[in-house]
């Protein structure tokens, strides 16, 4: 004969066993909106049953089934869509500094529009021109020489902003990299104490979840792959490994720096910290050359011309160099767009600007310049429509071989163009393959308020009944012990 008071231990296990599936359910709820959380199911068993006592083997049919028990409480994640982000999530983040930079850049060559460095090229050349008409005119040559001081200007502002984006890039290189140590760091910490409190054998459902937006917001910034095993997670760059267990290696610029390749075949070849190095070493650096090839291109024509007339000086002079560059004390070098300047001789004393192609004898046998001559203006103003080949050096490519400076810009700038629109194309097509790739990770493991309020209410139902059975046993008990054997007291 079965005891009473086995009925009184299955309801409690039951009582106890749901009431843990409400706890948890209650946890999900309350965590519906936390970022990276996994929704937590309890795992319900079936008690181990008990055989009826005997001395070999009872003769009362089946066992006797013990209730019910819960195993443990799981989170629910899918480790393959984990790494699915992952791979998304790289690209997204260097697409993403990539567009922003171009954007950058778009903004600070300003082209076309009427404030840019074409304009300010046309006006130098419209100055002379202008010249032209007026060869010995004072005041027409003032504004060649404010043209001028205009022209270097911009060259020099473009520069200096060139040279700011460049600092900024490297500014957010330098925090991009305490980032991800600082991210390694407490993945390590957590590593260890999710191996502390699983070797205990509890379930450290939230503390994985931590974990994992933390390697979700370390898979923007660089390319990982990430490998769970029995010490923790084990993360590397590529070939590199950063962190195994509770050991995370140091992550430093040298590090960044060794195993960056413009062309992606190093060991950081995606991310956010990937399209930072690029943006700067790349696109920044190769901008600033194809701005100093023009640069460079514009006063080499302009100074060689100006030579081969004359000032409105006596004893005759030809011209001197209008642009001059500054020497180089820096370490690197400014580069020549900051180091231009227009030439002392002009800026004191604007005869000296070289509008004269002819000279003359006169009656004393002395040579003198024909100062209402413009061969020379003339010859200055056709600079612009001649075409070069533009110095190329340190850009690796040629932008644009056999062609006008205005030719030159437009080809610039519209490089530019098509490369922020591919940048703007891929970071967007990334977006939306991340945001599809987190839906599908939220169908797994995000809570949903229906299925948590239909699970509260099917849970309740279980526990009220275990109550209620309970009750009954507690009933029957009662009258076994109080009302059975008193007839005829």
């Amino acid at each position: 004969m079965r005891s009473t008071f086995g009925g009184i231990e299955i309801s409690k296990r039951s009582l106890f066993s749901h009431q843990a599936a409400l706890t948890t359910t209650g946890h999900n709820v309350a965590n519906v909106n936390t970022r990276g959380y996994s929704r937590q199911v309890v795992d319900l068993v079936a008690a181990k049953p008990m055989e009826a006592v005997g001395m070999m083997r009872s003769n009362i049919p089946g066992q006797s089934g013990q209730g019910v028990e819960f195993d443990s409480i799981t989170r629910v994640r899918e480790q393959f869509l984990d790494k699915q982000y992952y791979n998304e999530n790289k690209s997204l983040g260097q697409w993403s500094v990539r567009r922003d930079t171009l954007e950058k850049l778009e903004a600070i060559i300003n082209e076309p529009s009427d404030t840019g460095i074409r304009q300010v090229i046309d006006n130098f050349f419209n100055s002379w021109q202008e010249l032209s008409k007026q060869p010995d005119n004072l005041e027409t040559r003032a504004v060649v020489k404010e043209s001028a001081l205009a022209l270097a200007d911009a060259f020099n502002h473009t520069a200096r902003q060139l040279k700011d984006l460049s600092s900024d890039l490297t500014d957010n290189i330098n925090v991009k990299t305490t980032e991800v140590n600082s991210l390694l760091q407490q993945i390590r910490n957590l590593n260890s104490e999710i191996f502390r409190i699983e070797g205990l054998g509890n379930d450290a459902n939230d503390l994985r979840d931590q974990r994992d937006v933390l390697v979700d917001d370390l898979s923007k910034v660089i390319n990982i792959t990430v490998q769970e095993e029995d010490a923790g997670y084990t993360i590397r760059m590529g070939n590199v490994e950063l962190l195994r267990g509770d050991t995370a290696a140091p992550f430093t610029l040298d590090l960044v720096n060794a195993n960056f390749i413009s062309d992606g075949t190093g060991q950081l070849n995606n991310g956010e910290l990937f399209g930072l190095k690029y943006a700067r070493d790349k696109l920044v650096t190769e901008y600033q050359a194809q701005l100093d090839a023009l640069l460079t291109t514009i006063v080499t024509n302009v100074n060689t011309a100006h030579k081969q007339g004359y000032t409105l000086k006596h004893p005759v002079e030809t011209g001197g160099d209008i642009f001059v560059y500054q020497a180089a004390t820096t370490n690197p070098p400014l580069s020549f767009s900051e180091r231009v300047r227009v030439s002392q001789n002009i800026t004191d004393n604007v005869e000296n600007i070289a509008a004269s192609g002819r000279t003359y004898v006169d009656e004393n046998g002395v040579i003198r310049v024909v100062k209402g001559n413009n061969e020379n203006a003339l010859r200055m103003a056709d600079i612009r429509n001649q075409k070069y080949s533009f110095n190329t050096a340190g850009i690796g490519k040629i932008i644009l071989n056999g062609g006008t400076f205005d030719e030159f810009l437009r080809a610039v700038v519209g490089e530019i163009g098509v490369q922020t629109q591919e940048a703007t194309r891929q970071a967007t097509n990334q977006q939306v393959l991340v945001d599809q790739v987190e839906s599908r990770r939220q169908s797994v493991s995000g809570v949903s308020m229906d299925e948590e309020m239909a699970n509260m209410i099917k849970f309740q139902h279980a526990y009220n009944a275990a109550a209620r059975a309970l009750t009954v046993y507690d009933e029957l008990l009662d009258k076994v012990i109080n009302g059975m054997g008193v007839v005829g007291r």
